[in-house]
């Protein structure tokens, strides 16, 4: 792998993209508590001390979480690959993502001793790690601990919840590779949208989107600005950003915005075209300036770990090595959806899928497989926030909402804080039961986020309808999450066959399934519903009941 993409240093990291020049690993150590950090930060986070400062570490650690890629990501980084989340010897919380190279791809296992090596490009030298020979070969392995900090308590007995309904939502065409423009599959399901809901456009005061203009190529219709030049609504309030609980935290955004008096409908849009942006791209026609890797990348890209699918799946390693569970109970979440997506006409992928074919289904990232991933579209989704008592006026029954999980209980991160589920599940999930008096035992349907099948398991995990390393058994080989189960999941066939609408489409879900309008896919007698987004972090829920 001698064309890796290269980070780029920054003013805080650049004395460990240097530290091989003298054959060192150079990691941020604070000089009053001793923890040491990684990536590196301005001040401690144990004892919040400011002195802190790039030391020399023995350059030894143990694989926590891996992967081996067999997706080829990048032209100049061919598979298989491994993608590994190694502890430092020195602080098993101090974490790097790198590459296990000298021996074997299928000779890693969570546990094993491995040392740095140094590779040089340019100005930097990337930190590999290899098996440690000094070290025997059956030495325990770490097993790090999730330290979650207490959800906080609900600040007052009156909930903003309370003064919101969901009263619209639409969809535009979804496919692959569609060749439209995304701004006008935004318009096609606001559109929708407001009509579903009894309004004019000159009642909408408020608009929402997700990521706004801001993210990569294929995963935004443009923002703000794009959608109001569009649709000419003069809100009086507006919100576009990426950093939000999840994808649906524009719509919890939105439901702040009525809540508090500055609006009373609030059109959300989400909409991605990453069918068509990858098709550009392969063909040549989108043209992406190549340049050294930043922000989030800094310390993923250098290493082949250019793809979600990469930085999951070590949690799944370690999830698997932790409750001694294997690639089956993943499978079965994949042959739930797809039996879901046999109902529903709008689905991608209707073709029965088999166990068999599940397991023999190339690998993308271990233990990921095809159909573990998610499919990429183009489309749109709408909804329509309202205050809550303009709901008896609108012609659909309303959709309340009882609770949102919003707080942050880990860190913000894909390999320093839990590597045993998907980061950023337990503290949504968590607080959304602070604000209400319902619980697990009280959902109907769950619209679980399932860009990966492990997603979809760690909610279900930290939602609390099953004990951590429970899912197997709740899973029952699919009885269990069944259309007719204990808890149905996914039952329009999530991402993972309907196809990608990031989030959105759960939401579409849950509205359809409480106003029982889900035709053969219809839960019977739904009236909660449980909704999540974010394939990471940050992420957020909400808890949705009939009206």
């Amino acid at each position: 792998m001698s064309d890796r993409p290269l980070p780029q240093p920054s003013l805080a990291s650049a004395a460990f993209w240097s530290g091989g020049k003298d054959g060192i690993l150079r990691i941020h150590r604070c000089g009053d508590c001793g923890r040491w950090l990684h990536p590196p930060l301005p001040s401690c986070p144990s004892c919040r001390s400011r002195d802190v400062s790039p030391q020399a570490a023995s350059g030894r650690a143990t694989v926590v979480g891996f992967t081996v890629n067999h997706q080829q990501w990048l032209p100049t980084m061919p598979p298989p690959y491994v993608v590994a989340i190694v502890a430092l010897e020195e602080d098993e919380e101090a974490r790097l993502t790198t590459n296990i190279v000298h021996c074997a791809p299928e000779d890693v296992r969570i546990g094993m001793r491995v040392r740095v090596v140094f590779e040089q490009h340019d100005d930097v030298w990337i930190p590999l790690f290899e098996p440690d020979p000094d070290v025997p070969a059956d030495a325990p392995a770490a097993d790090p601990a999730d330290r979650r900090a207490p959800v906080r308590p609900m600040v007052s007995p009156a909930k903003f919840e309370d003064k919101v309904a969901l009263t619209g939502v639409g969809v535009s065409e979804v496919g692959r590779r569609l060749m439209r423009d995304p701004l006008s599959l935004s318009v096609d399901a606001a559109t929708a949208a407001v009509a579903d809901a009894g309004l004019e456009w000159s009642d909408i005061d408020g608009l929402s989107t997700y990521p706004g203009g801001s993210l990569s190529p294929g995963m935004s219709e443009g923002g703000i600005m794009a959608l109001e030049e569009a649709l000419h609504l003069h809100p009086t309030w507006v919100n576009g950003g990426s950093e939000l609980p999840g994808q649906i935290g524009s719509i919890t955004a939105a439901m702040l915005a009525v809540a508090s008096g500055l609006c009373r409908h609030v059109l959300c849009v989400r909409t991605v075209w990453e069918a068509s942006q990858q098709h550009l791209a392969r063909t040549g026609a989108w043209h992406t300036a190549a340049s050294r890797a930043d922000g989030m990348m800094e310390f993923r890209a250098p290493f082949g770990a250019v793809s979600a699918a990469n930085w999951i799946a070590c949690h799944a390693s370690r999830y698997m090595h932790r409750y001694g569970d294997d690639r089956e109970t993943l499978g079965w979440i994949a042959l739930t959806a797809r039996d879901g997506a046999r109902r529903n006409p709008e689905a991608l992928h209707r073709t029965p899928l088999t166990m068999d074919e599940y397991l023999g289904a190339r690998m993308i990232s271990s233990p990921f497989g095809l159909y573990d991933c998610d499919v990429p579209v183009d489309g749109a989704v709408a909804v329509i926030v309202s205050a809550v008592e303009t709901a008896p006026d609108r012609p659909k029954p309303p959709v309340l909402v009882e609770a949102v999980g919003t707080q942050i209980t880990e860190r913000l991160s894909w390999d320093q804080g839990t590597l045993s589920h998907l980061p950023q599940a337990h503290g949504p999930a968590a607080h959304l039961w602070t604000r209400t008096e319902l619980g697990p035992d009280d959902v109907d349907v769950a619209l679980l986020y399932d860009g990966f099948t492990f997603n979809a398991l760690s909610w279900l995990e930290a939602l609390g309808f099953c004990e951590a390393g429970g899912a197997r058994d709740f899973i029952d080989k699919g009885r269990g999450i069944a259309l007719d189960g204990r808890l149905p999941l996914n039952p329009h066939g999530g991402q993972l066959s309907a196809g990608r609408l990031h989030g959105y489409g759960f939401v579409r879900e849950a509205m359809l399934q409480l106003r029982g309008e889900a035709q053969d896919r219809q839960v019977a007698d739904a009236r909660v519903a449980v909704a999540t987004a974010g394939g990471g972090v940050p992420s957020g829920a909400l808890l949705l009941r009939r009206g």
